[in-house]
């Protein structure tokens, strides 16, 4: 991994970082985007619900792409190599272009993402001590707050230039977020509409 290693600690004592492991934070995120899914399919909601369902899904698919590909993506290359890389990144544009207008193939393609990142992380978590994966999914929680929430095909997916893209586009979406009252986040889909600026 490329983190700054972790200063010395005192012989005996036994220290980790606190938050959670990014096994456990993106594992979690694919329980969430599977359960938007199963909303988003529901044929009894009304088309205002679901398009907030959408407006959710999409937000939470961009936020989870940009940081696996800011973070995750970076250890299983040096891991794995650039080949199961370069496969996720082209299956991430081709999700991205999807939820602009998601129809029941996204579940389908959200599906084999999930799968196919969690066979990463496994690997990953048995070649990586706890700490190092604790480290990355505090990386991975602090990109996801800075990244776009709105699919961006078109934008730089592999480091450095991501990195700076991708919280520029963040900025720019949150913004396009706040005035137009667009839910972006799950717990948001069963609270009072209270949050539109105009």
């Amino acid at each position: 991994m490329t983190l700054p290693p972790l200063p010395p600690t005192p012989a005996g004592v036994t220290w980790q970082p606190g938050g959670r492991s990014v096994v456990d934070v993106l594992a979690g995120e694919h329980a969430t985007i599977a359960d938007l899914c199963v909303r988003l399919a529901d044929p009894a909601i009304t088309p205002r619900r679901r398009r907030e369902i959408a407006d959710v899904l999409a937000a939470t698919v961009a936020r989870h792409l940009s940081a696996e590909e800011q973070y995750l993506y970076p250890v299983i290359r040096r891991m794995r190599g650039a080949g199961a890389v370069d496969r996720e990144i082209a299956a991430g544009r081709a999700l991205r272009r999807a939820l602009r207008r998601p129809g029941p193939e996204i579940a389908r393609g959200l599906r084999e993402h999930a799968a196919s990142v969690e066979d990463m992380l496994a690997a990953l978590a048995a070649a990586t001590p706890p700490a190092e994966l604790i480290r990355l999914g505090n990386r991975v929680e602090v990109a996801e707050e800075a990244a776009p929430t709105r699919p961006h095909p078109k934008a730089p997916a592999k480091p450095p230039w991501n990195k700076v893209a991708d919280p520029a586009l963040g900025v720019l979406d949150r913004l396009r977020d706040a005035f137009t009252g667009r839910r972006t986040r799950a717990r948001d889909l069963d609270a009072r509409r209270e949050d539109r600026l105009f």
